[in-house]
């Protein structure tokens, strides 16, 4: 039935439904205003869908009908539930009464009574205790008299008498009565009984008299009822009233009218089923009422004569039921529990199975009794009669219930036998059990679906497949676990349904393609755990049919290595078929072979936009990948689909893979590959699964993907050379052994990666031929006919082309197969032989496409070529009958040559057969599997995340691009994968274009000064500024890639460094490192420009810019920024502040001494060779000009300064020295780089060498300190002191901090350094310069203050000579001060010089001071010494005095007398003097006197005139007191008398220097003490004549005399006669002495003085 006009609506597609009527209990349709496409329809399923019509665009957005929805809260009814069902009676009867049929009705049809019954009568009360059983449906139920026939209800319409005679209603319309009759006593409708209420509207909707009117309004009372809830569980015999209401909907008959109302009443009749199926009554409907429902359903989807709408609305109406249906999967499943097998065993011993056959011939409606469709009744003519059924029909109505052989009534019926029957002569109720549906109808009905998609079923058109494909979608999206988990469902979806639908895929027809691709994803999202081999098929297609195999185009600006690592075609299970074929192999076009889907082949740009999708609804799966690589990619037999997968989504990411799909696929592609990798790092934080949890093993699966990739390879090799990969895989343990021709056969039977030609080849020469034989043992031909054992080998390997190769296989198959018992009819192996061929003969003629069919072997033909091979008989003619039979029908297909048309039914059976060992697919919702996977997947990911990123044009794409590679460093971080986390360094490096290993050009670095605030103006900040991508990845690269993974970055260190040394060298980046070390920042490279904006105004016009742009040129400067340069620097500046990278070198600190090694490493690549020049910056392109500050030029000569350089020397030793293992991993590279730098001294700026000593210094301290031999000591110092002055004094501040840091260790090293001779040199030659010359002398201060032995004979002298020096100097400044003050310039010195000149003096006095402080060494030195004692005491004390006695004379007064003091003291030392040797003795000769020979030079004493008289006097004393101090020793001395008759002239001179009496008297004092104890002691006495002694005596007076005459007579009162004689002669001669001044007296007096000497 077609609609005469069909609404607008029609021609939309299937999820489209009609306007339902406001009776039949749903949500009314809101309607969109005209004009517009959009519209809002009713969509069963369960919940909102928007789909778009593949022909006319409309978008169309679905919602759940009422019926299916579960409500919240039922409709309630305004008006009373008696009065309305009694008011749609009256509605029926009424509009049956305008009918000419019912127009002579009675008046108790309109009172609503009967008359043959009466109130007495307790049968008419349908309502009954929910506690009685339930009856069959009786004429007692129904309140008839079962002696009347008049009122039979058998006939289904109305019964016409004798014209003229008044006759009873028609039952139709007496139903109708009775029942408004019953409902007058009913006081709660929900316990009416509801067969007795349902019964007239049933008997309505299944007579054939009724039109199309009246029964829709059966049905829509009917729909009221429920939608109203008047029948709900509670409800009397709800169960048979389902039952018979199913029936009768099902079985509804109504006369022919317009189509519009007949397709009303049909979609009445599908809401209604809704209805039911989802209603209060749904479960307790039976499996053949369910069918019967589902049959009618179908029925109207497939009828092509019925209008667009309808079959529209029914395809929804079966997917809302099949909801219903499905769902109650679950519930089984419940009252099943664990015996799921056992309740699907039971159900297939149904001893009554079912069968449903919707009609799809498009010439029935609805089934019929008789045979199950539902066919279109008579027209009905003018009287409104049918022609012809009336008599036909009657007494059809009448069906007794089934009953056993007792008589005892069958308590279950089933929904086709309960129908609306009279018994007549049964006046009492019988129960009827009725048993639910469950799985036999949802079987029956998923069985049905299935078929309707068979491809090659040409009853089955696309819109038939289509209309099937959406119902099972949604019968899966319920319930498709629970399909997988009844074996018996399982296996229609891993047969038939997997095999339809993955021919379907193949269609050219996009709807169906659409379709198929969305059902077959809703299926292995569902079931896939069930479909393990079925998965791999459907995946590998679409990977075959969208990868392209092309090379990615060259893009200009993106760098080809960006995108390195994206496959160029996916990974296959099988090798490709080798080119020399057979020649019995069927040669078919190319379409045909994709259509019958054996290779991708070239799909349309629909069709892959829709596969597209499809792979990407599954990859939003979070698990799916996961599972993929864990039962796939770490199978040996499994392809790679995991790897290909990714690498098909990664390669049409890419901009090109819209040229062949839609300019959608490569955003589709890319939102799939970045929901992988977010499903990643969302599961990072979850805790790994183990093996308990039903897991594998990742270290199993390790090992497993470790064997796959040998196999593969050695497969490989195999397939080029047999032999060299049997070789391979022995040599790695795949092949036990490979001279066992058993191992080997083993393998290469059970791999699937072996060319099955190659092996046929291999196998067949005759080299081999034990390991043929080992193959045919591999096979068991036990009971099976020569063709089916000929049929597995031949399944095993390809033939070879060559007949003796045929032969020798042919000839050790049949000694194979009549290896064990001969079978019966065979005669011997050559009859096997023989037959064998012919079989093979057999194969080729009968399906070989180019020979025609009347020429091909008939029956008869083959068993005459086989007459007589039999041992001399034929064989058995059912035997052959068989072979012919099997090969003519059955084809044997060549492995890899399966080009006809049985080809995918072939390997479909394979795939079967293989699933049994394949086992259920795992899995895997946990995170242990994803280090191995991103491991094997990162290489694409990050290709195209590289890619997109240069590529995009679209601001909303680089968010996702960021988190992409922000999700990818985490997970790699996380697992450890350091390959991927440096590629992401790497292409972010590039895409930041500040990576570049060639320096940037700094030779016109501009500072811009505004105020205090200054920024560098370079080419790098300007480009940077200037470059979105690039100052968005660098921001990328530290945010979001480096910070918190830099304990796992190894070689991507390269690329971070070049990028921290380049924005340091453009002064992007502070020196903040020094801190750390106690040092001064880096010196940044001084610009070559200067400007100070503040000097300029601030809106000079046109005309300043081109002024100062003239001006720079005319005085060859680089021209001034501009106001673009400078924001872009500006703006360069900040990108470089939020990427914080001073965080991240505090970061790199704290790294674990491995991931400090590869920094650096990195760092180390960075320094220049030994043999090139330490110069990293660009050489300006016009010669090199002195600096310019606002027109000033400065000097630039030497080594150019790099601070780069400086900044990795300090940062690898900050890296270096911070714990002892680090140190261990590192130190010796950062030593032997510092020393490169110290050695290259020449062609070094020394900023760059003074901080590589230091550097080096503290990697000397640390090693010593850390117990690790990493550089000598005496190295080090030896190459310091070998630098040339010039260079050692600019370096000398580091130099000498670098020495006091070793120096404050205290042991080896101190005592190392102070014990070398270079340590020395170096110091003596730095301790001149000024500002160094404090640090010097504390450092030496310290070194002779220790209270460990640093003094020791290899260090002494230089001790004493640098102290000197130190004491030297304080003369110096002393000398030139009173210079100054005789040449008439005494002004007053700055207090800045000043204080400098006071501290040298300090300096000096503390030296002498320490000079002193030796003298405590020296005994312990002379006895360590190894020389003799007289030469030791040379050694140690000579220096000593030598350096006293120098400074004796020093210049400066503080530094004199601190010097005779400590001199004092020292030769007075106890330590001194000693009877074992006389070399003591030399401070007379050596110390005393040449000091009061130095004193008494004019030149001397002028430095001093007044200091150095004291002096004088002071040494005269001291002279007197260090021999009186040792006369005791000194008299055991033959030199004794030599050295008193030397201090006797030394005195002499003294007091005849011209003084003054005052130093004369103390002089004479001193020298009167020492006579007096001469005297006292006996050395000095009057000797006879004839003694030694009168020597002395005389010689003494001689001399003293001289000076002194007066002294003897003071000392011996009584002098000898001549000695007196003497004297007075003396005074005679002496001139008269000149009286002096009081002023000379007073001086002289003050001389006089002993001079006031420090300690």
């Amino acid at each position: 039935m077609a609609l005469k006009n069909p609404p607008r609506t029609a021609g939309l597609p299937s999820r489209e439904t009609v306007p339902r009527d406001p009776t039949d209990g749903s949500v009314p349709t809101s309607r969109a205003p005209q004009g517009r496409d959009h519209r809002r329809l009713e969509v069963p399923g369960g919940r909102n869908r928007t789909t778009m019509d593949q022909r006319n665009g409309l978008h169309l957005e679905a919602t759940l009908p009422a019926e299916v929805m579960p409500r919240e809260r039922k409709i309630s009814v305004a008006v009373d539930a008696v009065a309305l069902i009694t008011t749609e009676c009256i509605t029926v009867t009424s509009a049956m009464r305008k009918h000419a049929r019912w127009a002579h009705s009675s008046v108790s049809a309109i009172l609503g009574g009967s008359p043959s019954t009466s109130k007495s009568d307790e049968t008419i009360r349908p309502s009954r205790n929910k506690e009685e059983p339930e009856v069959s449906l009786g004429l007692s139920s129904m309140g008839m008299n079962s002696a009347s026939n008049d009122f039979l209800l058998g006939s289904r319409w109305g019964l016409r008498g004798k014209k003229g005679k008044s006759l009873q209603d028609d039952p139709l319309i007496a139903a109708f009565a009775r029942l408004r009759n019953d409902l007058r006593w009913c006081t709660d409708i929900k316990m009416f009984d509801i067969p007795a209420l349902l019964q007239p509207f049933l008997q309505v909707i299944r007579s054939s008299s009724t039109s199309a009117s009246i029964t829709s309004l059966a049905l829509v009372a009917i729909t009221k009822f429920f939608a109203y809830d008047l029948i709900s569980k509670e409800s009397p015999r709800l169960a048979l009233g389902m039952q018979l209401l199913s029936a009768a909907i099902t079985h509804c008959r109504f006369e022919a009218s317009d189509s519009a109302a007949d397709e009303t009443v049909l979609l009445r009749i599908l809401r209604l089923m809704e209805g039911i199926l989802s209603g209060p009554g749904g479960e307790l409907l039976g499996d053949e009422s369910v069918c019967e429902m589902m049959e009618t359903g179908l029925s109207m989807c497939c009828q092509i004569r019925l209008s667009e709408l309808l079959r529209r609305s029914a395809e929804m109406s079966m997917s809302s039921m099949c909801q219903v249906v499905f769902e109650r999967l679950k519930t089984l499943e419940i009252e099943a529990g664990e015996n799921v097998e056992a309740m699907d065993e039971a159900s297939r011993d149904s001893s009554n199975p079912l069968k449903l056959a919707p009609s799809v011939d498009g010439t029935s409606v609805m089934p019929n009794p008789a045979d199950g469709e539902l066919k279109p009744t008579a027209k009905v003519d003018d009287r409104g009669a049918t022609q012809s059924n009336i008599e036909e029909n009657q007494g059809s109505t009448s069906l007794d219930l089934p009953r056993k052989d007792n008589g005892s009534i069958v308590k279950r019926a089933s929904a086709s036998a309960v129908e609306l029957s009279q018994p007549h002569a049964k006046n009492h109720e019988e129960p009827v059990s009725i048993k639910p549906y469950g799985l036999p109808s949802i079987r029956e009905l998923f069985r049905v679906l299935v078929d309707l998609l068979q491809p090659h079923n040409k009853q089955h058109g696309d819109s038939m497949r289509v209309m099937a494909l959406r119902i099972i979608d949604v019968s899966l999206e319920v319930a498709g676990p629970s399909i997988a988990r009844h074996p018996s469902l399982a296996m229609l979806a891993k047969d038939d349904l997997c095999r339809h639908l993955f021919q379907l895929v193949r269609s050219e027809n996009m709807t169906l393609l659409n379709e198929s691709l969305r059902v077959a994803g809703t299926l292995l999202h569902t079931c896939r755990s069930v479909l393990k081999l079925q998965q791999e098929l459907f995946l590998s297609y679409l990977v075959a049919c969208l990868h392209p195999c092309v090379e990615i185009p060259a893009e200009p600006g993106i760098d080809r290595t960006l995108y390195e690592g994206v496959p160029d075609a996916p990974k296959l299970v099988r090798p490709t078929t080798s080119s020399n074929s057979s020649g019995r192999s069927t040669p078919v076009p190319v379409k045909d072979r994709q259509k019958l889907g054996m290779e991708g082949g070239s799909r349309k740009p629909d069709a892959r936009e829709a596969m597209v999708e499809s792979i990407g609804a599954l990859s939003r799966i979070p698990s799916y990948l996961v599972e993929l690589f864990v039962n796939y990619d770490c199978e040996v037999d499994r392809a790679d689909l995991c790897e290909d997968m990714i690498g098909l989504l990664a390669r049409n990411a890419f901009r090109d893979a819209a040229t062949w799909s839609t300019t959608n696929v490569p955003a589709l592609c890319l939102d799939a590959l970045l929901g992988y990798v977010q499903f990643i790092a969302d599961r990072l934080q979850q805790e790994p699964q183990s093996q308990i949890d039903g897991y594998p093993d990742p270290e199993q699966l390790r090992e497993q993907r470790a064997r796959k990739k040998i196999v593969i390879r050695g497969a490989t090799k195999f397939n080029e050379h047999p032999r060299s990969g049997i070789a391979y895989l022995a040599s790695q343990g795949i092949i036990d052994n490979p001279d066992n021709a058993h191992s080997v056969a083993a393998f290469l039977r059970g791999t699937v990666r072996i060319s099955k030609s190659v092996l046929g080849d291999f196998l067949s020469k005759k080299a081999n031929d034990q390991l043929l034989k080992a193959f045919m043992d591999l096979f068991d031909f036990n009971n099976k006919r020569v063709d089916e054992a000929l049929r597995e080998l031949l399944n095993s390997f390809r033939l070879p082309g060559e007949a003796p190769l045929i032969e020798r296989i042919v000839e050790e198959f049949s000694e194979k197969y009549c290896a064990g018992a001969t079978p019966a009819g065979i005669a011997g192996k050559d009859a096997v032989h023989v037959l064998a061929y012919a079989i093979i003969i057999l194969n080729t003629d009968q399906h070989n496409p180019s020979v025609k069919d009347e020429k091909r072997m008939k029956y008869a033909d083959f068993a005459k070529n086989l007459r007589g091979v039999n041992g001399g008989a034929n064989f058995e003619p059912v035997y052959l009958q068989q072979i012919y039979d099997s090969i003519r029908t059955n084809e044997i297909i060549l492995p890899e040559e399966h080009s006809t048309a049985r080809a995918f039914d072939y390997a479909w059976e394979e795939l079967l057969l293989k699933t049994r060992s394949a086992g259920d697919l795992v899995l895997c919702d946990t995170n242990s599997f994803d280090a191995d996977m991103f491991r094997a997947t990162w290489r694409p990911i990050v290709a195209t995340l590289s890619y997109v990123f240069m590529s995009a044009s679209e601001d909303v794409v680089f968010p996702r691009i960021n988190t992409g590679f922000l999700q990818c460093a985490q997970i790699a971080a996380t697992y450890g994968i350091t390959e991927a986390l440096d590629r992401i360094v790497y292409c972010l490096s590039s895409i930041s274009t500040i990576a570049q290993d060639r320096p940037w050009n700094t030779s016109l670095n501009t500072k811009v000064q505004r105020g205090k605030e200054s920024v560098m103006v370079s080419e790098l900040a300007v480009k940077l500024g200037g470059n979105f991508r690039a100052k968005l990845a660098t921001y990328v690269l530290f945010q979001y890639v480096v910070h918190g993974n830099v304990h796992e970055i190894r070689s991507g260190w390269k690329n971070i460094v070049q990028i921290w040394l380049n924005l340091f060298a453009n002064s992007l980046i502070s020196p903040s490192l020094s801190r750390q070390l106690g040092l001064d920042p880096i010196p940044l490279q001084t610009a070559t420009h200067v400007v100070d904006r503040a000097d300029k105004p601030a809106d000079g016009g046109f005309i300043s810019s081109l002024f100062s742009t003239i001006s720079s040129y005319t005085a060859d400067d680089p021209p001034e920024p501009s106001e673009e340069e400078l924001a872009y620097t500006m703006t360069t500046v900040d990108c470089v502040v939020n990427c914080h990278v001073e965080d991240l070198l505090s970061e790199v600190t704290r790294m674990p001494p491995r991931a400090t090694k590869d920094l650096v490493l990195a760092l180390l690549e960075q320094l220049p060779q030994d043999s090139s020049p330490a110069v990293i910056v660009v050489k300006p392109e016009r010669p090199s000009t002195p600096i310019k500050t606002n027109g000033h030029r400065q000097g630039n000569r030497g080594p150019q300064y790099d601070p780069s350089r400086v900044y990795v020397l300090e940062l690898i030793t900050l890296l270096a020295i911070r714990d002892k293992s680090t140190l261990s991993a590192v130190g010796e590279l950062v030593a032997d780089a510092l020393q490169n730098v110290i050695r290259n001294a020449a062609t070094t700026h020394f900023l760059t060498l003074s901080r590589a000593i230091f550097y080096l210094l503290l990697i000397l301290q640390k090693s010593v300190i850390q117990d690790q031999s990493l550089v000598r000591a005496p190295v080090v110092l030896h190459m310091i002191s070998s630098l040339d002055q010039p260079k050692l004094e600019k370096s000398a501040a580091l130099v000498l901090k670098g020495l006091i840091v070793c120096i404050k260790v205290s042991g080896t090293l101190r005592n190392e350094i102070i014990n070398t001779p270079d340590f020395w040199s170096t110091i003596e030659r730095i301790h001149t310069i000024p500002t160094l010359s404090f640090g010097v002398f504390s450092l030496l201060k310290a070194i002779v203050e220790d209270r460990a032995p640093a003094i020791t004979a290899d260090n002494y002298e230089f001790v004493i000579g640098l102290l000197n020096s130190f004491a030297n100097a304080g003369g110096a400044v002393a000398a030139s001060r009173q210079l100054r003050e005789v040449n008439g310039r005494r002004t007053q010195p700055q207090e800045q010089s000043q204080t400098r000149e006071n501290d040298v003096f300090q300096r000096g006095e503390e030296a002498v001071s320490l000079v002193y402080q030796l003298t405590n060494r020296v005994p312990a030195l002379i006895k360590q010494s190894h020389l003799a004692k007289n030469e030791a005491w040379m050694a140690y004390w000579s220096p000593i005095f030598e350096c006293l006695r120098m400074q004796c004379e020093n210049p400066h007064r503080g530094i004199r007398r601190r010097a005779f003091s400590c001199l004092q003291s020292a030769l007075q030392s106890a330590e001194l003097a000693s009877t074992d040797h006389q070399e003591w003795t030399a401070i007379f000769s050596e110390v005393l006197f040449p000091l009061i020979e130095r004193l008494l030079q004019p030149e001397v004493y002028q430095l001093d005139p007044v200091g150095m008289g004291e002096t004088r006097v002071a040494v005269a004393k001291l002279l007197c007191k260090v021999f009186l101090h040792y006369l005791v020793t000194l008299a055991e001395w033959e030199g004794m008398m030599e050295t008193w008759f030397r201090i006797l002239e030394q005195v002499n001179r003294l007091m005849q220097s011209g003084q003054g009496s005052g130093m004369e008297e103390e002089i004479s004092e001193s020298l009167k003490n020492i006579l007096y104890f001469m005297k006292s002691d006996g050395y000095l006495v009057p000797p006879p004549p004839s003694e030694k002694g009168a020597t002395i005596w005389h010689e003494t007076w001689k001399r003293v005399d001289r000076f002194v005459p007066a002294m003897r007579e003071e000392i011996f009162p009584d002098p000898p006669p001549q000695r007196q004689h003497q004297q007075h002669q003396q005074k005679q001669q002496q001139p008269p002495k000149q009286e002096k001044t009081s002023t000379e007296r007073g001086r002289e007096g003050e001389n006089s003085a002993d001079p006031k000497v420090s300690d």
